[in-house]
């Protein structure tokens, strides 16, 4: 089954656009395989702003998220993997989604939570 997440940033992303609001990546700049201005990272993680009239090309993918955009005033190919997404959100009213990145499996399954089974109903006599 394939991951839940990329469908859920691309629905977002179009619900923060609707509305005429920005939409902001928090993403873990730690990733190995994301191409990032690590200049601009802070604490492990970089915010990027990927409303259409800040970046080119914007492809959200189910793997990959990437575009081109400017950092500085030097242009730059952001690639980033959705698993390094860490949320999703509106700059001016910080609605939106985070994601927790420790449960980001690759296929979108749900791991069974562990717990013992409910303890069947008792019935008592009460006068």
């Amino acid at each position: 089954m394939t991951s839940l997440k990329p469908y859920l940033i691309r629905s977002l992303y179009d619900w923060i656009i609707d509305n005429q609001l920005t939409p902001h990546l928090l993403v873990d700049a730690t990733n190995p395989n994301a191409i990032l201005p690590l200049q601009f990272a802070e604490d492990g993680k970089i915010v990027l702003n990927i409303r259409p009239q800040a970046v080119h090309g914007l492809d959200l993918g189910n793997e990959l998220i990437e575009f081109h955009t400017r950092f500085s005033g030097v242009s730059m190919h952001v690639v980033t993997p959705t698993s390094a997404v860490l949320a999703i959100y509106a700059k001016e009213n910080g609605r939106g989604m985070v994601f927790d990145p420790e449960n980001d499996d690759d296929d979108g399954s749900t791991p069974a939570p562990e717990s013992k089974q409910p303890a069947r109903p008792t019935l008592r006599v009460v006068k």
